[in-house]
């Protein structure tokens, strides 16, 4: 499709050609924007060291092959380089670019960057005919360039760790930074409990407080101070009164993160120094300072960070093809699980006008504003309402990491909601032998950094267990249940619902929340657990590419779980740069896995060196991993190698990603404000009694939002044989992993992202003004 498009155009298809200016964006994306740019016939070109490599010309500009961006995933920061310019802000510079450009025919530019390069770069688009007009002034180029290179068309790509772009829910780099964050965080928590100590952490983000505020919602920080939010005249008196209560309840430990442009109400700012001192003098604590600093912006790129700036890569060059004279500058974002474009300078000017410590990240960053709620929910204790229900949570299926924070994020948010909450031990095993006790605020703390599930979850269903269940609702007056779990959640709710009709003690509110590192929950693009797994096999994939660095000619095969799911290989292929994926989901034979060897037997006779081939556990019961790994071995025999690997349960261990920690807490907090609703709506003549579909839920998030949908309509989503939803948005992302590994396939369009305007979310003056 996308070749048929371009050659519609064949002015079009002469002029396509490419820039790529990598200023702090991802490696990811420029291989991504390579590959799909020589995919639809153009011409690519790397500019070394940004906008200086631009104006300075020469070697800094050079065209870009396939097997230049070999290799380059897992590698952080940016391989051609980046420089700031000052040269370039001016008219002098920005005409010795052009110039530079109109040689080698170059007249679309794909801009990875921040606000600033973003901003310069449309600039640079607005006097690009004056510009030629000048160069053919000066006798620097003919005058029929003017013609054949008259406009010049930008797309945007947004790296920038700070998370602080107006219009997309995340740039590219913010993820990686965040785990390089949580990373030193859980080792300082470490010593922290082993001295009874306490750390102040600061962060980057000078006028943005996203990494600070979400890594303190990762890591269940006691305090965090931000740019957007100076707290309250006398904060320090109830951080203090905060730090001390944490204590008395037997924690070791305190952690307070800073972003490095906090300032409080009188616009001073707020230093690490100044609170470890005032902690001292107040408290007596032992207190140290950590400075994260650049650590923030190196180290391998996380799995979230690769899949994004691939598919951020792919739209830019789709976008790229679709301009017009009449185009304005996009920027391709974010939204949900969407990629969307947005006019540049809307985007741009939404940022800019927000000027001084009033620069709130609300306003440009979607999920800004539910993290800080979010935040606000869980690390103050508030006193608790008069509504005095009985809310039980357990976990269900095969254990995921971001389990225990959703959890926490459950019981606190439940007691700040006036419930009493109630925990159930190895899921409905435990709950029909009478495995529950109450759990209390102080029971959770430092849960969200934990793996697996510290509740205990099994695999057992309900239905067979149901008379017992029942009692044991009754025995201790549950009102509500929430479910954390895989598709046996999802069975266990649809065999609780069927027995409503002859217990009425499962007549109460019941809402799902899908965790899984299978991701094969119907009603939710995305489940718990999935994130840290895809980092799991991108982590261990790059460890086995590396060891055949001294080896030539090496493929290696790898078996991934998910049942018949293939969410895990497929988007671990994309993510660790494989060359194919089996699963069940896209039904294979013989002749696809001979094409596959030829292919790999092509490449590996240029100068690729080593292959990678992700194979799902159940894709196909008689080619198994074996089956292939001998016929790779026996049909390359002379050109490379096999090796084989099963990953196996270490994708359901270590420790939660940010992603997932982030998530479980967010998702888990919403559920139980959903309770609390039904709760107080089903509550008549002194009971709770709600049988109506809509009060048995699983709260999931489709493509843009978190949307609670009633399991009984699930069901016709559902292929209840292979465990899986009959519709799988990642499927689309397949033909990009073949593009990206050379295959000649198809690509549909139709689906890319379309111009949207952007949408001014001002925040509440009230909610502005909450101190932190």
């Amino acid at each position: 499709v996308v070749r048929r498009k371009l050659a519609q155009n064949h002015t079009l298809w002469l002029r396509f050609c490419f820039l790529i200016l990598s200023l702090s964006g991802m490696n990811a994306a420029v291989r991504a924007v390579v590959r799909m740019g020589l995919y639809v016939g153009a011409k690519v070109y790397f500019i070394h060291e940004g906008y200086q490599g631009m104006v300075d010309g020469g070697e800094n500009i050079r065209e870009a092959t396939w097997e230049s961006v070999s290799s380059m995933l897992q590698v952080g920061g940016t391989v051609i380089g980046s420089a700031r310019c000052k040269e370039f802000r001016t008219h002098e510079g920005r005409l010795k670019a052009a110039h530079n450009l109109v040689q080698r025919g170059i007249t679309n530019l794909c801009v990875i960057g921040g606000d600033g390069s973003l901003t310069g770069a449309n600039l640079f688009r607005e006097e690009w005919s004056g510009l030629l007009g000048e160069l053919v002034d000066q006798g620097l180029i003919e005058a029929d360039a003017v013609q054949k290179y008259s406009a010049l068309h930008i797309v945007g790509m947004v790296g920038s760790i700070d998370n602080d772009f107006c219009g997309t829910d995340m740039t590219i780099g913010t993820d990686s930074a965040l785990h390089r964050i949580i990373e030193v965080v859980d080792a300082i928590m470490t010593t922290a409990q082993s001295h009874q100590r306490t750390f102040v952490l600061e962060v980057m983000g000078r006028h943005c407080g996203y990494l600070a505020l979400v890594s303190a919602l990762a890591c269940g920080a006691d305090w965090v101070l931000i740019p957007e939010m100076p707290p309250e005249d006398g904060w320090e008196e109830k951080m203090c009164q905060k730090l001390s209560a944490t204590r008395s309840r037997g924690t070791r430990l305190n952690i307070i993160i800073v972003a490095e442009g906090a300032i409080d109400r009188n616009n001073k700012p707020i230093t690490t120094e100044c609170i470890k001192n005032l902690v001292v003098k107040c408290l007596g604590f032992d207190t140290r300072v950590t400075i994260l600093g650049h650590v923030q912006r190196g180290g391998t790129p996380s799995a979230f960070d690769r899949i994004l700036a691939s598919r951020m890569g792919v739209e830019a060059v789709l976008a790229l093809l679709e301009t017009t004279a009449n185009t304005p500058a996009c920027v391709v974002s974010l939204c949900g699980n969407q990629s969307v474009r947005l006019p540049l300078m809307e985007c741009v000017q939404m940022v800019s006008t927000i000027q001084g410590w009033r620069r709130c990240s609300m306003l440009y960053c979607r999920s800004f504003e539910n993290n800080l709620k979010t935040y606000k929910l869980l690390a103050h204790r508030k006193p608790e309402s008069e509504l005095n229900f009985n809310v039980a949570v357990l976990n269900v299926g095969a254990p995921a990491a971001g389990m225990n924070a959703a959890v926490r994020s459950a019981v606190r948010v439940g007691i700040s909601e006036g419930h009493k909450m109630f925990a159930v031990s190895d899921g409905f095993e435990g709950f029909y032998k009478g495995q529950i006790k109450e759990i209390k605020w102080a029971d959770v703390g430092g849960w969200t950094g934990q793996g697996g599930s510290l509740l205990g979850t099994k695999r057992t269903l309900p239905a067979k267990h149901v008379d017992k269940i029942a009692e044991q609702m009754r025995k201790h007056n549950i009102n509500a249940l929430l479910v954390i779990g895989g598709f046996e959640a999802f069975l266990s709710l649809l065999e609780l619902l069927t027995a409503r009709g002859k217990y009425d003690e499962f007549c109460v509110p019941m809402v799902m929340v899908p965790a899984t590192v299978s991701n094969n929950v119907p009603g939710s693009d995305l489940s718990i657990g999935a994130d840290t797994a895809l980092n799991a096999i991108t982590t261990t994939c790059d460890r086995i590419k590396q060891s055949a660095s001294g080896t030539k000619r090496r493929v290696f095969i790898i078996e991934t779980m998910g049942g018949y799911c293939g969410y895990l290989a497929s988007v671990g292929g994309l993510a660790a740069g494989a060359d194919a994926a089996y699963i069940y989901e896209e039904p294979f034979d013989i002749r696809d896995l001979q094409a596959n060897v030829e292919h790999l037997t092509e490449k590996m006779k240029t100068s690729i060196q080593r292959g990678l081939v992700l194979r799902n556990e159940n894709s196909n019961e008689n080619y198994t991993t074996d089956f292939i790994y001998q016929l790779y071995s026996e049909e390359g025999r002379g050109v490379f190698d096999c090796r084989k690997n099963v990953l196996g349960h270490m994708q359901q261990g270590g420790a939660p990603s940010p992603f997932d920690r982030n998530f479980g807490t967010k998702i888990s907090a919403k559920a139980m404000q959903w309770i609390s609703k039904k709760l107080v709506e089903t509550f008549r003549q002194g009971r709770v009694f709600a049988n109506t579909e809509d009060s048995c839920c699983l709260l999931g998030m489709r493509r843009r939002a978190l949307v609670f949908q009633p399991v009984v309509q699930l069901k016709e989503e559902t292929d209840f044989v292979h465990r899986i939803p009959k519709e799988q948005w990642w499927l689309k992302l397949r033909p990009l992993m073949k593009i990206l590994a050379k295959y000649k396939t198809s690509y549909d369009v139709s689906d890319s992202g379309q111009l949207e305007h952007v949408v001014r979310n001002r925040p509440k003056e009230s909610d502005a003004s909450v101190a932190m």
